[in-house]
């Protein structure tokens, strides 16, 4: 698996735009169809929120690649 660290700026960052900035979907829509169809997992828990927030600490997991969000 893939391993990334994604430096947040700001108390939190919605899963789709995360999914898209962190390179595992192309665009923040793709990764709205990502959470849709169950392929991704926060703190190991499927996540259904297109939305969701995410903050420091978290990990994602989607596609085989794990983001771990970390403070600057």
């Amino acid at each position: 698996m893939q391993s990334v660290e994604f430096p947040l700026n700001g108390e939190y960052i919605e899963l789709c735009n995360l999914l898209k900035l962190a390179g595992v979907a192309e665009s923040g829509g793709r990764g709205k169809t990502l959470v849709a169809e169950g392929k991704v997992t926060v703190d190991g828990r499927p996540e259904s929120r297109k939305t969701a927030k995410i903050r420091v600490g978290q990990v994602v997991e989607c596609l085989g690649v794990r983001i771990a969000v970390v403070g600057l």
